[in-house]
C-alpha cells in the first residue's frame, strides 16, 4: 500500500498544493516562487527519500512569510495523511549532519504531540532574498500540522547557507528513519497507549 498524502489549501494569501509519497525515491518537483526555499525542499525530499511535489503561489510582493509558513502547514498535513494510523512505523528518528563547517542535529518523534525545539542561529538576517527567521516559521508550521515533536540543534556553523542546508538534511534523515516500517512490529502501533 502506498503511503501518500495530497493536500490543497487556499487562503486569501496563498494557494498551496502538496503531493507526498513516503516510500519514494527522493524525486522532487518544487515551485514556491522562493528560490532558496525550493532548493532546501528539494534537498529535504532527496534525503528523506520522499517523492514530493509542491506548487505554491503567494503574496510574494509583500514578503515570503505567508508562502513559507503555509508550505510548512500543508506539508505537515500531507505527512499526517500519508502516515495514517502510524501502524508499523519506527516512530523515532535522529540524524547528525555536517555541511562543511556547519553541524546540525535533528531528532523526531511522530508522537501526535506537536512541538518544535529550535536551537539554530543564523549569522545574518537574510540568505539571498529570504529572511533567515522564516526557516523557524517553516519548521514550526510543519511540526504543528504534522503532529510531531521535532528538535533541531546547531552544534557548529558560521555560513548561513551551510547551516540552513544541514538543518533541512538532518530533518529529512531523521524523518526517513521515523517513518520507516519496522517489520518486527507488524501491524502494531509503536506506543504503550495503543495509538499515536
Amino acid at each position: 500500500m502506498n503511503r501518500t498524502g495530497a493536500i490543497h489549501r487556499v487562503t486569501s494569501e496563498t494557494d498551496v498544493e502538496v503531493g507526498l509519497l513516503l516510500d519514494g525515491a527522493g524525486k522532487a518537483e518544487i515551485a514556491t516562487g522562493i528560490g532558496f526555499l525550493d532548493h532546501m525542499l528539494d534537498a529535504f525530499a532527496r534525503h528523506a527519500l520522499f517523492d514530493l511535489t509542491i506548487a505554491a503561489k503567494g503574496d510574494l510582493e509583500i514578503d515570503a512569510h505567508h508562502t513559507t509558513e503555509d508550505v510548512g502547514i500543508v506539508l505537515g498535513q500531507a505527512l499526517r495523511e500519508a502516515l495514517g494510523d502510524k501502524r508499523g512505523i519506527s516512530r523515532f528518528g535522529h540524524a547528525l549532519v555536517p555541511m562543511d563547517e556547519a553541524l546540525v542535529e535533528a531528532a523526531v518523534d511522530l508522537s501526535g504531540r506537536p512541538h518544535l525545539s529550535w536551537a539554530i542561529v543564523f549569522p545574518g538576517p537574510r540568505l539571498g532574498t529570504m529572511d533567515t527567521e522564516l526557516f523557524r516559521e517553516f519548521f514550526s508550521a510543519f511540526a504543528m500540522n504534522g503532529l510531531l515533536t521535532l528538535h533541531l540543534t546547531q552544534r557548529a556553523g558560521e555560513n548561513a547557507h551551510h547551516v540552513a542546508e544541514a538543518t533541512f538534511k538532518a530533518a529529512a534523515l531523521a524523518l526517513r528513519m521515523a517513518v520507516a516500517r519496522e517489520p518486527r512490529l507488524g501491524d502494531a502501533v509503536p506506543s504503550t497507549k495503543g495509538r499515536l
